[in-house]
């Protein structure tokens, strides 16, 4: 009986000091066939060398840096196995996990499976397992800081890239990532288009990716988190969720426009509207193709959204202000979807 073939994709940027780690834990995987296409984004050199040479390694150097969304179509577009898998390169696998997650996402009713992603330090404890997706497009780790005590598959919002996984076939059905999110916020729109065509992400508690994670907040990180969960709204939600919705998405774009400039990336706010501008017809085609693929309507995908801003991401008094407005306003637009 032959093992499923299971590609995977890890990116490599800048310093990855974990990288051979990272690869060497994906060889070893159990009960499983694998390859892995190893993308260079720029990365340092010594780290690259760093990495064992092994025939089921293939190193893609694309000349310059596609982010994580180009960067994972790119080395997808090299593989021709069953599943398709996204590891972040510093992230270590468990030996069972990649066949944890097939036995998963082989069930043609589910869609993105992603592993339990544990932070590193403190050792064990939950980095993402399953990203909510807010009413307003933002987005964090879900159950961060938190021990996992379930055992058993569950339904998440969005699945986090640092450890995917996708049959092949819907990961084509779905074409991959849009190359313009560049990085931050491309596994959550595949996650809800996905949801949309009534396959729900998913998360497997039992297949683990320990992740060194280190926050930052940098200005460019802001800028294309901000751009970005402007690009999600726009395309993802419906003309009557977008009507619906207006006054929720004018206040927090008055609210986080202002804290820009309180915290010192106000620019990259200002630059992120204008790529959208200059794009805009980028996103009026790909908001054509979004909304003509559903096939579940607004009052059972978006029901997935929450109206709770979680206090560990945003602060505990703002979360709390905000959150019963939210969660006042959602109880009533929800039922005009």
């Amino acid at each position: 009986m032959s093992l499923p073939s299971v590609g995977v994709v890890v990116l490599a940027w800048r310093a990855e000091p974990y990288l051979a780690e990272c690869i060497s834990s994906v060889l070893t995987s159990s009960d499983v066939d694998v390859r892995i296409v190893l993308v260079d984004n720029g990365c340092e050199p010594d780290d690259l060398a760093a990495v064992a040479p092994d025939d089921r390694v293939e190193l893609l150097t694309p000349g310059v840096n596609t982010g994580f969304a180009g960067g994972c179509n790119l080395g997808v577009e090299k593989l021709d196995t069953d599943f398709v898998t996204l590891v972040n390169s510093d992230c270590v696998l468990r030996p069972d996990t990649l066949a944890l997650l097939v036995a998963e996402a082989s069930r043609p009713d589910v869609g993105p499976v992603m592993a339990s992603i544990r932070l590193a330090e403190p050792a064990g404890l939950i980095n993402s397992a399953g990203n909510p997706v807010h009413l307003v497009g933002l987005s964090w780790a879900g159950d961060m800081n938190r021990p996992e005590t379930r055992t058993e598959p569950f339904d998440v919002t969005g699945a986090s890239g640092a450890c995917v996984m996708l049959r092949r076939g819907l990961w084509d059905r779905l074409g991959g990532f849009d190359d313009a999110y560049f990085a931050y916020l491309e596994d959550t729109e595949l996650s809800l288009r996905s949801w949309r065509l009534g396959l729900p992400a998913r998360c497997v508690p039992q297949a683990v990716a320990t992740h060194y994670y280190e926050f930052s907040r940098n200005s460019h990180k802001m800028h294309l988190l901000e751009r970005n969960r402007l690009m999600l709204v726009t395309t993802m939600w419906s003309g009557r969720a977008l009507a619906v919705l207006a006054p929720l998405l004018l206040v927090t774009e008055l609210l986080l426009t202002g804290y820009a400039f309180a915290s010192g990336w106000g620019r990259q706010k200002l630059t992120g509207w204008v790529w959208l501008w200059r794009h805009r017809g980028h996103l009026a085609e790909r908001r054509r193709l979004l909304q003509a693929e559903r096939v579940r309507p607004d009052s059972e995908w978006m029901r997935r959204l929450t109206p709770n801003l979680d206090p560990q991401a945003f602060g505990a008094a703002p979360a709390k202000v905000a959150n019963v407005f939210f969660r006042a306003y959602w109880a009533v637009a929800r039922r005009v979807l």
